[in-house]
């Protein structure tokens, strides 16, 4: 769902041209479309690792994978709170 984001676009047009050559070869469009591609194979890396991980350690101590579950929706529900909060004042 991140990736349908448009907020991700932007970051990446005002963060990528900085790493781009007028002078080379490759026009700039393709140097922005393949810094791209490398940004989203070393996610993919890196998430799956994560997810793969999490999965492993949480599956061997259900207590973990408990407490996790729990703290995770106590910070959702602070988030919410704190946005609901801050849109009364």
């Amino acid at each position: 769902m991140s990736g349908l984001n448009p907020k991700v676009f932007l970051l990446f047009l005002a963060l990528l041209p900085q790493f781009t050559d007028p002078q080379s070869s490759w026009p700039v469009p393709l140097q922005i479309l393949l810094l791209g591609l490398v940004h989203l194979c070393s996610s993919l890396v890196i998430y799956s690792l994560v997810g793969f991980g999490a999965k492993a350690v949480l599956s061997t101590r259900p207590g973990a994978a408990k407490l996790v579950g729990r703290v995770s929706g106590v910070a959702m529900i602070s988030v919410a709170l704190g946005l609901i909060a801050g849109q009364i004042h």
